[in-house]
């Protein structure tokens, strides 16, 4: 048994929003829940110092009825190890079907990833890429510009992704094929503001909830948990809509900070130190004084199951934006429910990445590529547009955003399915 298993939370939420809708086929439940396709490869990779090792990858393949599979690629080790990370795989692919119909873009969910950490591993740039070029080749014959579209993810960069569609080019006769993945440098045919992406989307779905609650936003206190690239960028962004952020948190520990501080003073400081432990005025607290400080928006931006049942008994926010992938356990959203916190689920507020992969893939398609705001205002129709949805939905049949967000997407990918029927 897989402690904490993401895969059977995932599909826990489809449950849900079944029961929601009606819906008591446990055929259609079975096709809503489950992935198409879970292959898993092994990756033999010659190290630097000769020998052989084996990687362990997977690609998960969601549903694909509104268009073709899309998520990222994570190099990472999770504590449950291999079978652990197969699971979490099935459930962030299921994750970006519900990601993607949220904001009515027309993709699926994919999700894939290689078994290793290599910054604690200290693989070699040489070694990384032997290990990449592998996995895109183990993978070669299921992805591809109508078929699914890769990703970065944890611990994957622009680099990885321009190194799997070169290999998946010359794997296919030397065709020039950027549309095969996206998140690639601008050099390569990405595309402006993938890299405030997920931030911004977090940023815009958090305006929305405070105009929702007349919360304003200019007097809005924020704590980051997390300060990597989604939380960073979304703090950057609800600063400049006014509001003060007066925590932050690392891998190394949690600082608050009740008087507020600049953002890019915080970024600074890292860049410095290696973390933000430490930052001058800064008093250093746990993660659970950090998650359950006084505060109006939580930005929960760091891995899956941060927020638990006895952490949610605390909260002292009036707005949760879940920037990362899973972080609140589904034992603790009657609790969250109860106490009137409005929580705006991962599928939405995190889904900025994946419009803007959306629209990096659209201009590949078309070789025409838009200016840095021609991007972001796409980006802010579609997210700002599924947090109304899913808001009206909430009310309407009186369940919380997880719940409407969740219903939104499967009554979606439901009318496709129904619109395609089953064949063969």
């Amino acid at each position: 048994m897989i402690k904490n298993d993401p895969f059977a939370n995932a599909t826990k939420q489809v449950n849900d929003a079944c029961d929601i809708i009606g819906i008591k086929d446990k055929g259609i439940r079975e096709y809503l829940a489950m992935p198409n396709k879970v292959l898993r490869v092994k990756i033999p990779v010659k190290m630097d110092d000769g020998k052989i090792r084996i990687f362990t990858g997977f690609r998960s393949q969601h549903n694909n009825d509104r268009g073709p599979y899309k998520g990222g690629i994570r190099y990472f080790n999770p504590e449950g190890g291999v079978e652990y990370m197969e699971r979490e795989v099935m459930a962030l692919s299921s994750w970006m079907t519900w990601k993607c119909a949220i904001v009515d873009i027309p993709l699926g969910g994919g999700k894939g990833g290689i078994y290793v950490n290599p910054k604690t591993e200290k693989l070699s740039e040489s070694e990384l890429e032997r290990l990449t070029r592998g996995f895109a080749f183990k993978i070669s014959e299921i992805i591809g510009p109508g078929k699914d579209i890769p990703a970065p993810d944890v611990y994957t960069t622009g680099r990885e992704m321009t190194q799997i569609m070169d290999t998946y080019g010359k794997l296919n006769g030397n065709i020039s094929t950027p549309g095969v993945i996206t998140g690639k440098p601008i050099s390569m045919g990405g595309s402006l503001a993938r890299n405030v992406a997920t931030g911004l989307g977090a940023a815009y779905c958090v305006r929305e909830a405070a105009k929702a609650l007349k919360i304003n936003l200019k007097t809005a206190k924020v704590v980051l948990q997390g300060f990597g690239n989604a939380s960073t960028y979304a703090g950057i962004y609800l600063e400049k809509m006014g509001a003060k952020i007066i925590g932050a948190s690392d891998s190394k520990g949690s600082i608050l900070f009740e008087k507020g501080f600049p953002v890019s003073k915080l970024m600074e400081y890292k860049e410095k130190t290696g973390s933000v432990v430490g930052f001058p005025g800064s008093k250093k607290v746990s993660t659970e004084e950090l998650l359950t400080a006084k505060c109006d928006v939580l930005v929960p931006g760091a891995l899956e199951n941060q927020i638990t049942a006895k952490i949610a008994q605390n909260l002292k926010c009036k707005i949760i934006a879940e920037a990362a992938n899973g972080p609140t356990l589904p034992e603790a959203d009657p609790i969250i429910e109860q106490k009137k916190i409005l929580v705006i689920p991962d599928i939405l507020a995190n889904s900025g990445g994946v419009c803007i992969s959306y629209l990096e893939w659209v201009q590949n398609n078309m070789g025409y590529y838009w200016t840095f705001d021609e991007v972001a205002n796409k980006m802010e129709t579609n997210i700002t547009k599924g947090f109304k949805d899913a808001y009206a939905l909430s009310k309407k049949h009186k369940i919380d955003m997880r719940k409407a967000t969740m219903v939104l997407a499967v009554e979606r990918v439901l009318e496709a399915f129904n619109q395609k029927g089953i064949w063969p």
